[in-house]
């Protein structure tokens, strides 16, 4: 439990990720999706596609944030995201979270799914470079995000109770 809890504090204070409790508890993580390859650049963390999704008739190769690091690190310091990329945040259990911008340098689009369904887009969200930031997400239970270049879910039409399917490769 105060392992759960210093692990929840940490994510909630270090970037892009969940502020719940069991965001990405040691229980909840796959030996393997640990060890899964990041390649740590000056301009952030670039993960292998491992996911994709079709969004209003568009594919998205997704980079997929799984580990606590991983999605401690989320987008910070990536100078932008093309039209047809993003990262997924798996939540694992379903909950409320709250995501902020933090070291991200760009804006982006955050769309909050549970059950295969779009249930929130937090739209255009600023960047933020101070040490205070202000938080996104809805107050209903999430068990995923995805974030995208901001202005995509617009472009594309996108709303919540839209569904969603994520396809994950290994």
């Amino acid at each position: 439990m105060i392992t759960s809890l210093l692990l929840s504090l940490s994510l909630g204070l270090t970037a892009c990720t969940s502020l719940a409790p069991s965001a990405t508890s040691p229980e909840s993580q796959n030996p393997s999706q640990s060890e899964s390859k990041t390649t740590a650049t000056p301009v952030g963390q670039i993960l292998p596609i491992t996911a994709t999704t079709q969004l209003a008739g568009k594919t998205f190769q997704l980079e997929v944030a799984q580990t606590p690091e991983q999605q401690q690190m989320g987008l910070m310091y990536r100078p932008a995201l093309s039209d047809d990329r993003g990262m997924l945040f798996p939540m694992g259990t379903p909950r409320p979270v709250m995501f902020w911008m933090r070291n991200v340098p760009v804006a982006l689009d955050m769309i909050f799914v549970n059950q295969g369904s779009v249930v929130a887009i937090a739209a255009s969200v600023p960047p933020c470079a101070t040490a205070s930031c202000p938080t996104y997400g809805p107050k209903v239970n999430v068990d995923q995000v995805i974030e995208l270049r901001a202005g995509r879910a617009a472009e594309l039409g996108i709303k919540s109770g839209d569904p969603i399917v994520i396809t994950t490769s290994k």
